[in-house]
């Protein structure tokens, strides 16, 4: 399957801003990687803040997709939580370039894309927590703080990117797996 030209500038611009940051990076850093001129960019998206929203955006809506099916599956919690997890594991595998800049660079998106990035990532966490409590609820995860439940929970899986950069010749599946047990049931015997 081929990709748009506009998809290919998506992902090139993923990777430079993941490797070296929004600002530093400028659309003719961009049109030099691609081997284009820099006004071919423009003919597919209008700014360099219209290519961070859209990269920002096809992670979030990816993200806010797979929850809201979850929240709507008959599963029991724990597999509930287990499929949101790994999707986050899986995603992070094929996109973490994306992640990078969704953590790294949302900051810079113009004020229309913040809102509306902020306003879906509250959304996000607030479907995670209720989730949580439901677990909590059910005596299938322990009572302790909500928050810090979801602290841990997201913080880690918001930068696993990082951690396993570094860690890629570990059996992916295995990782995913370990991470859920350990994220779900915690490190005590």
């Amino acid at each position: 399957m081929s990709i748009t030209r506009k998809q290919e500038i998506i992902n090139t611009a993923a990777l430079l801003f993941k490797e070296k940051g929004f600002n530093a990076v400028s659309m003719r850093d961009l049109a030099q990687e691609m081997g284009i001129k820099a006004a071919s960019i423009y003919n597919h998206l209008p700014s360099k803040q219209s290519i961070l929203g859209a990269i920002i955006f096809e992670v979030s809506v990816e993200f806010t997709t797979h929850i809201n099916a979850v929240i709507d599956d008959s599963l029991p919690i724990l597999q509930k939580l287990e499929a949101i997890i790994t999707m986050h594991i899986d995603l992070t595998l094929k996109k973490s370039e994306f992640l990078a800049c969704m953590n790294n660079d949302w900051v810079h998106l113009n004020d229309v894309d913040k809102k509306q990035y902020i306003k879906m990532r509250n959304a996000y966490e607030e479907k995670f927590r209720s989730l949580l409590l439901q677990g909590i609820q059910e005596k299938a995860l322990k009572p302790i703080d909500l928050e810090i439940m979801l602290f841990s929970i997201l913080s880690t899986l918001r930068t696993f990117y990082l951690w396993y950069a570094k860690h890629q010749m570990l059996d992916f599946e295995k990782v995913k797996g370990d991470l859920c047990t350990t994220l779900l049931t915690g490190i005590r015997s």
